[in-house]
């Protein structure tokens, strides 16, 4: 079992965004101290859900700062940047890491983004099979050309190219892992017909998340994808993860923190076209998360993450343990994460 971080930097009421970024960055160095798998970092513009804007330039500046740690985009959004782009940012991350970089991309929503990045609805609505396809193909072709509806140019070279720096460490990962964020039966179709596997998120439970896994490998069969392709796929399960002594004292710690950032968070997304989107409430979805994640002591999170990995079959798990808002809090979640956790599930 792989288990990480999730970051959002999430700015919490009366905090100031360059506080929620050292946050991000002291969770992933100590992450690494704390014997971590990875860390994952979310993207988000123009709200205070999550201040980081570019996964992958957060992701450039963990991996000098780490020396084990892998580090993946939790997503990078895929309607509001060029693929090419996006896959020449991830190919310089693979090389340059020693193969530690994983891309996860998604759809993303209808947000105003598109407006200001000048992709508009319908690279939300219809691009992104198009804008995935022309990833993949740059981070495993030599050379590439496009004539699609959104994306058309003369042939040209990759560089870098992936399998061209090949080490001992990259020997059997010639190009950067990629995951795609499903949140509907079509993004677990188009991802289980490309042999990719998913980024699920933590508002979804097990039971949900293990009928999301069976109808990708139900997908990967009819593509024709081998038995050991889809036995191995590394989904990812999203969550939240607060360690205390009590229960009751990790669930209030959530409680208390979270739906105030959630509120201001949510509250400040503003759709591109206008239309109507329903916030959860705030306190309900707290009090949700941590009935359906590792919240509590650590042997409750230990059970908790084994049972989800039993009942879905996912072993890789990227965790929020920032939900206290509290940098020291933060601190110490993730060190217990390291020491009292991990050692059992392993």
């Amino acid at each position: 079992m792989r288990v990480g971080s999730f970051v959002l930097a999430a700015q919490f009421p009366g905090q100031g965004q360059g506080e929620a970024l050292h946050r991000a960055v002291r969770t992933a160095e100590v992450a690494e101290e704390s014997g971590l798998d990875a860390v994952w970092l979310a993207e988000h513009h123009f709200v205070p859900y999550g201040t980081c804007p570019s996964a992958v330039t957060l992701a450039a500046l963990l991996l000098g700062r780490t020396q084990r740690l892998r580090v993946g985009t939790a997503v990078s959004v895929l309607p509001t940047v060029h693929p090419v782009a996006l896959g020449e940012q991830a190919a310089l991350l693979h090389v340059t890491s020693g193969g530690r970089f994983t891309l996860g991309v998604g759809r993303g929503g209808p947000w105003v983004d598109l407006e200001v990045f000048g992709s508009g609805l319908e690279a939300y609505e219809q691009g992104f099979p198009e804008s995935l396809d022309l990833l993949m193909r740059w981070l495993r072709e030599p050379a590439v050309s496009a004539s699609g509806p959104r994306f058309s140019f003369r042939e040209v070279p990759v560089v870098p190219r992936p399998s061209e720096a090949l080490t001992e460490t990259l020997a059997e990962a010639p190009e950067p892992e990629v995951v795609v964020a499903c949140t509907s039966a079509a993004s677990i179709r188009l991802a289980a017909e490309r042999g990719l596997p998913m980024l699920l998120g933590m508002h979804v439970g097990d039971e949900e998340k293990a009928e999301m896994v069976a109808l990708w490998r139900q997908h990967a069969r009819a593509a024709g994808r081998s038995g050991d392709e889809i036995a191995g796929a590394g989904h990812v399960s999203a969550g939240v993860c607060q360690i205390a002594d009590r229960r009751t004292d990790a669930a209030e710690t959530l409680t208390k923190a979270m739906p105030g950032w959630l509120k201001q968070g949510l509250e400040a997304h503003v759709t591109v076209d206008g239309r109507f989107r329903s916030m959860r409430d705030p306190l309900a979805y707290t009090e949700l998360l941590c009935g359906l994640h590792p919240v509590g002591t650590p042997r409750l999170c230990v059970d908790r993450l084994a049972a989800t990995s039993e009942r879905t079959g996912i072993s890789r798990f990227a965790l929020l343990t920032e939900g206290s808002g509290d940098l020291a809090a933060t601190e110490e979640n993730v060190r217990r994460l390291g020491a009292e956790v991990l050692p059992h599930l392993r």
